[in-house]
């Protein structure tokens, strides 16, 4: 039996939830203690883990926890591939538009969200209780492991964990498939499918957004640096790397790009961007701005080059001082003379 358009619509709806959880954190963990009056917070992103992860981490080494490091949970690779083979799922029911199939659907996304729930907890397990015997604090049958969801209290450490922005995300998408369901449990009778072009034009537009590789916001104060690990806040000097598998990762200064790049190689790179010196904290494609070099500038990590979205600008902001690059020019010179850390 043929699901009612709304039921499609709604069908749609969860897809674009699940879309957009790619581009927000989707759990926080927040830590209160009278030593951080502004509190430390972890965010777990579907490719990495942002925040205060520094300082978390150095707090961890002294009661013997193991340090976080995006690169050490599979999970981070398998997520976002994960979530966008939801997305096509839940639009290929919409646009198939088969009762069945928008069961089956919303029972595999329920089982889905309990299994992510399930390694959550023993990921936090793991790191609450397998701690270092040598650690600087010892508090004898004490563990560490944070609260699935709502707060527990540590040692003088307050944590609260609750769902971000992308885990309301994920469960608005199961309120919406939820509500799918039961609507056309109340549907007994066999209606004709309606506006399915209107399902297929949807699917264009989300399909064309994925493929588009556009880079995410810079959260200012928030975000971390991926090569120095310092928190993001200058907005015009950050850069952002997107890879072709769709993982982001950013940079407080275009310098750390750089040696990010000379570091890993940009084989597997799809796009860059800068922040445009102009406006605060707008990226713009790295291949069509133009750079400065200039001491003066003083950028976060000393790599004190500027990126501007037009010649003209780099010109103005140079002044004489040295001579405007493009990207490849920028390259080369930095291949030349090494970065300027």
């Amino acid at each position: 039996m043929k699901i009612a358009f709304l039921s499609r619509m709604l069908v749609i709806a969860a897809a674009v939830a699940l879309l957009l959880s790619l581009f927000v954190p989707i759990w926080s963990i927040y830590l209160d203690a009278p030593q951080y009056p502004e509190g430390l917070r972890l965010q777990i992103w579907a490719n990495r883990i942002a925040g205060d992860v520094d300082i978390i981490n150095g707090l961890n080494h002294y009661i013997g926890m193991k340090t976080l490091h995006s690169g050490d949970f599979i999970e981070f690779m398998l997520l976002p591939y994960i979530i966008c083979f939801y997305i096509v799922l839940f639009i290929w029911t919409a646009v198939a538009g088969k009762r069945k199939g928008l069961n089956i659907v919303f029972g595999a996304f329920v089982l889905f969200g309990i299994i992510a729930m399930a390694d959550f907890w023993k990921w936090e397990y793991d790191y609450g209780h397998s701690l270092d015997p040598n650690a600087a604090i010892k508090v004898p049958g004490m563990t560490y492991q944070p609260p699935l969801i709502g707060f527990k209290q540590l040692l003088n450490f307050g944590a609260y964990s609750v769902p971000d922005i992308g885990g309301w995300l994920f469960v608005g998408a199961g309120v919406l498939l939820l509500v799918a369901v039961l609507k056309e449990i109340r549907r007994p009778k066999r209606k004709k499918p309606q506006a399915l072009a209107t399902a297929f034009l949807v699917v264009a537009v989300l399909f064309s957004s994925c493929a588009d590789n556009a880079p995410q916001p810079v959260l200012l104060n928030r975000d971390a640096c991926d090569f120095c690990k310092m928190t993001i806040a200058d907005g015009r000097f950050a850069a952002e790397l997107i890879t072709k598998t769709g993982r982001v990762y950013k940079f407080d200064d275009l310098d750390c790009m750089l040696h990010y790049i000379e570091e890993k190689g940009d084989q597997s790179t799809s796009k860059f961007y800068v922040a445009d010196f102009t406006k605060d904290n707008v990226l713009i494609e790295a291949t069509a701005a133009w750079f400065i070099h200039n001491d003066a500038l003083k950028s976060p990590m000393g790599g004190n080059i500027a990126a501007f979205s037009t010649k003209d600008d780099a010109t103005k902001e140079a002044a004489g001082d040295g001579g405007v690059m493009d990207w490849a020019q920028l390259a080369q010179t930095v291949n030349t003379r090494g970065h300027a850390h």
